[in-house]
């Protein structure tokens, strides 16, 4: 329960800075799509799957981000119907400014705790996350 609620910790202080940037008003599913992006292009399908929501909850998500300048829509090669998602220059450069964010976010953890003790903290949780076989983040809703 410890790792859950400073999860939720960080990530309400994450959402507090970002609203004080006044940036668009991104919530939690925004960046886990974010984050999948940032490996490949997916279609609204792919999204819905890996949010674990349904292909209109991805959707919605994916014409915010559109909107926003975040994310393009591409044509399918073989699927008239589908479309590819992919992050826009802006989207990427969110991800480097989100992932700043967190690095400070860390660096007040480092503060409060210690920096060594935060090492032996992410090495213990990627021994864990390696014994277990989880090596993307995805949403729990």
């Amino acid at each position: 329960m410890l790792l859950a609620m400073s999860y939720r910790a960080m990530g309400d202080r994450f959402h507090e800075r970002l609203a004080q940037v006044g940036l668009e008003p991104l919530r939690p599913a925004h960046g886990y799509v974010f984050r999948f992006l940032a490996e490949k292009r997916a279609t609204a399908q792919d999204l819905a799957t890996h949010l674990g929501v349904t292909k209109q909850a991805a959707a919605k998500i994916v014409n915010e981000l559109v909107e926003w300048r975040y994310v393009l829509r591409e044509p399918h090669p073989t699927d008239k119907r589908a479309q590819y998602v992919t992050l826009t220059t802006k989207g990427r450069d969110y991800l480097r400014f989100a992932d700043g964010m967190w690095a400070d976010l860390e660096g007040e953890m480092a503060e409060i705790i210690g920096p060594e003790r935060l090492d032996a903290l992410k090495n213990d949780l990627k021994r864990y996350l390696d014994h277990t076989g989880v090596h993307h983040l995805r949403p729990v809703w």
